[in-house]
């Protein structure tokens, strides 16, 4: 059972992720990378790939808190909440370099963090295994994301391929993780409907 502290705490969490500026503990992966000149169609379009990530880290955070508000094992709200932390860091990362960029983020931030807490609550609610088979199955279709951009940012820029190649780094190791704690293969009409989902995302927050 939920009580009024732990909701006002999750509610505050959901406004600093939206409102507030991120914060990384860890160093930024590309603190050490040359910042190379791009032309303004590859900075618009690197800018676009890096708010798509940032867009992700949006849903991944909401995602994080609400399975973690209906896991019922102490251990995997543990992990999810370790996992959200490093989704912090993802996006303190993502928006620096949007903004280096000259690129905005998207407007629809509000609307993927809403959607995205409400399937991670109703996740956490069928059960742990299935908990975390849903979070094994969006890291891991997230990562194939990553992949792709890494193909697609311009190859100077090591700046934004720094950044994606650790969160790549990262976002396998919570699916891993997921999948050791228990996670259940989800079905294939449900993995389709998320590849769905993600591509509306992702065509919607590289222009918006």
């Amino acid at each position: 059972m939920l009580n009024l502290d732990r909701l006002i705490i999750e509610f505050d969490k959901g406004l600093r992720t939206l409102f507030s500026q991120a914060h990384s503990v860890r160093p930024h992966p590309d603190a050490d990378a040359t910042d190379a000149p791009l032309d303004e169609t590859e900075r618009k379009h690197a800018a676009g790939l890096m708010r798509i990530n940032h867009s992700g880290e949006i849903c991944a955070q909401a995602l994080y808190q609400g399975q973690a508000l209906t896991a019922r094992d102490p251990a995997v709200q543990k992990e999810l909440q370790h996992a959200a932390q490093e989704e912090t860091e993802h996006l303190a990362w993502t928006a620096k370099r949007v903004h280096e960029l000259g690129g905005h983020l998207s407007v629809l931030n509000p609307l993927w963090y809403t959607g995205s807490l409400t399937l991670g609550a109703f996740a956490g609610l069928l059960g742990d295994k299935w908990n975390l088979g849903f979070l094994s199955e969006t890291e891991r279709q997230v990562g194939g994301h990553l992949q792709g951009h890494l193909d697609k940012l311009p190859v100077q820029d090591a700046k934004s391929r720094a950044i994606v190649q650790q969160m790549y780094v990262d976002e396998t190791g919570h699916s891993e993780m997921a999948r050791q704690m228990g996670g259940a293969e989800l079905p294939g009409p449900v993995k389709l409907a998320m590849r769905t989902t993600s591509k509306i995302l992702t065509h919607t927050a590289y222009r918006i």
